[in-house]
């Protein structure tokens, strides 16, 4: 992993991000690139004989937006770390998947509004098209956290046998940190296997594998979103792993109401890898 891409509109949520990719790319000795997108009307970009914008204007607006990634690169980033930035002017949605692909990033690291706002996240926004698009594994962020680590991982399935793909990228991304991976699976009222079974099925997922540390955790509770919830509150975890598939994004493990009851109290970033 050495080249992490990270997409920022100047706001809190993409600090947060910056932040955190400054921590695993010091971590990695791996190069930030910071890409701003920029939709602009037409007029600017045409500047046609009917264009409300100049070409002075467009000018001066693009230095200013270079005078501010400096400004945001200088407060988030140390001195000593590789970053790279962009402006491009593109959908942001297009923008991040072409300029992922351009620079051949391994990470996408991306800040979200926040709790009272992530159903819209998980359904129609741009981080949730590029977390239901992206073949790169994306690590969505919500909060600062000065303290942040990567020790304890956890990787939240159904251990499906199409979700072995995403395991192994997952493995991959947990042993550049040589983290404690804690695989998790959580019954429910309505989706109860017994403790022996669901054990038995885990094995069966990661066998053959060569897996650094871990736990396998079948955790009963009232709910999916609160079995991850408590699960990873209990072990202190850093970071919660999911899979997504497609079109139905994170659908096949949370539907959107669980996604939004979810985020209202876990703050950890999540990290999506698509199958």
């Amino acid at each position: 992993m050495k080249k992490i891409l990270v997409p920022i509109d100047f706001s809190k949520p993409s600090e947060y991000a910056a932040k955190l990719a400054a921590k695993i790319a010091k971590k990695i000795s791996a190069t930030v690139y910071l890409i701003h997108l920029i939709e602009l009307p037409s007029g600017v970009v045409d500047m046609g004989a009917r264009s409300k914008f100049s070409i002075p204007e467009s000018m001066l607006y693009l230095k200013k937006t270079k005078e501010k990634i400096i400004a945001f690169k200088e407060k988030n980033f140390p001195k000593d770390l590789k970053v790279e930035y962009f402006i491009k002017i593109n959908n942001p949605f297009k923008g991040i998947k072409k300029y992922a692909h351009k620079i051949d990033a391994n990470l996408i690291v991306m800040g979200s509004k926040g709790h009272s706002e992530f159903e819209e996240i998980i359904i129609g926004s741009n981080t949730e098209k590029v977390v239901r698009t992206s073949t790169i594994p994306v690590i969505i962020v919500k909060k600062d956290d000065e303290n942040f680590k990567l020790k304890n991982l956890v990787f939240a399935s159904n251990f499906k046998k199409e979700d072995k793909a995403i395991f192994n990228k997952f493995i991959d991304f947990a042993n550049q940190f040589k983290s404690k991976i804690h695989l998790l699976k959580i019954n429910t009222p309505s989706n109860f296997e017994s403790t022996r079974k669901a054990i038995k099925k885990v094995m069966r997922f990661i066998k053959g594998q060569n897996l650094p540390k871990y736990s396998i955790n079948i955790y009963n509770d009232t709910s999916i979103e609160k079995g991850i919830l408590n699960f990873s509150k209990d072990n202190n975890s850093d970071l919660i792993a999911l899979c997504t598939h497609g079109r139905s994004g994170l659908s096949h493990l949370f539907s959107p109401s669980v996604s939004k009851n979810l985020s209202k109290d876990v703050a950890i970033p999540m990290l999506t890898i698509k199958g």
